[in-house]
C-alpha cells in the first residue's frame, strides 16, 4: 500500500456520508504512540512548570520509600520539612505527648489533630492515613 516511504490512504464514504480515510494498521500504530508521545511531553512540560512556580513540590526517594514501606506519615513527613516533634507539635497546637503518640503508633489520634498536624505540615489529611 506505499509507494517509496509514501502511505497510501484509500477513502470511503459511509451511508451518512461521511468521509473515512483508511490507512495502514501499522500507520495507525505509529500515528497512535506520536500522539501519545506528545501527550507524554505536554505532561511532563505541565508539571515541570509546576515545580518552577512551587505548585508542585518534589519528594526526594528517601522520603518516598519510607513512606512507601509503611513507615509513620506524620514522623516522615515532619522529618522531611525539618521539624522536630516539639516544633511540629507547637506549629499543630497539640501536646509533645500526644504527637509522639501518633509518630510511635501508641494512638491514632484524633480527627482534629490529624487536620491540625496535616495544616502544619502542609500535607492533605490523606497524606497522613
Amino acid at each position: 500500500m506505499s509507494k517509496k516511504g509514501v502511505v497510501l490512504t484509500q477513502y470511503i464514504q459511509t451511508a451518512s456520508g461521511e468521509r473515512l480515510a483508511v490507512i495502514p494498521e501499522a500507520e495507525y500504530q505509529r500515528m497512535v504512540e506520536a500522539l501519545e508521545d506528545r501527550l507524554d511531553v505536554e505532561a511532563a512540560r505541565e508539571i515541570l512548570a509546576r515545580i518552577k512556580d512551587g505548585t508542585e513540590e518534589v519528594i526526594p526517594a528517601e522520603f518516598v520509600n519510607r513512606l512507601l514501606d509503611g513507615e509513620n506519615a506524620v514522623k516522615v513527613w515532619r522529618e522531611f520539612r525539618g521539624m522536630t516533634v516539639d516544633e511540629l507539635a507547637e506549629k499543630a497546637g497539640i501536646g509533645v505527648s500526644d504527637l509522639s503518640a501518633i509518630e510511635t503508633g501508641e494512638c491514632e489520634g484524633s480527627f482534629g489533630s490529624i487536620k491540625k498536624i496535616a495544616a502544619a505540615l502542609r500535607v492533605s489529611v490523606d497524606e497522613l492515613a
